[in-house]
């Protein structure tokens, strides 16, 4: 088994589709529509037969309150893997994103994380190597 799809709910998917384009740098794999219902996708530019993520509409009730919760408790709706966190950060930076955690040290790892400006806080990770 493997995963091939995981979700983040987003309150504006055009919005979505940009920042997670222009300012994270994924690539925009499917967008098709049917009536109300947008299917969005994007994937990471490194792997682009990888998994994806749908930027999926949280006009459901239940979806809203979970992402807004989420987000009031500081917590990530994702979790993103870089090799360089320090890079990544000042392009981003210069790009307007807001960091209400700028890079930190933790236990084997540098993290930061970043408002989407879609009603969620995404994680970006680099881990350490250890020499021993």
């Amino acid at each position: 088994m493997k995963i091939k799809l995981m979700s983040v709910y987003v309150d504006d998917q055009e919005k979505a589709l940009r920042f997670y384009t222009e300012v994270l740098g994924f690539q925009k794999k499917t967008d098709f529509s049917q009536g109300p219902y947008r299917w969005l996708t994007v994937a990471s530019a490194e792997d682009p037969n990888g998994t994806e993520l749908q930027l999926a509409l949280n006009d459901n009730p239940a979806a809203r309150a979970y992402q807004q919760a989420l987000f009031q408790q500081g917590q990530p709706a994702a979790m993103f893997f870089t090799d360089d966190l320090a890079a990544d950060y000042e392009r981003m930076k210069a790009r307007g994103t807001e960091f209400p955690m700028a890079p930190t040290d933790v236990t084997a790892s540098k993290i930061a994380k970043l408002n989407d400006t879609c009603g969620n806080l995404i994680q970006i990770t680099q881990l350490m190597r250890w020499s021993g």
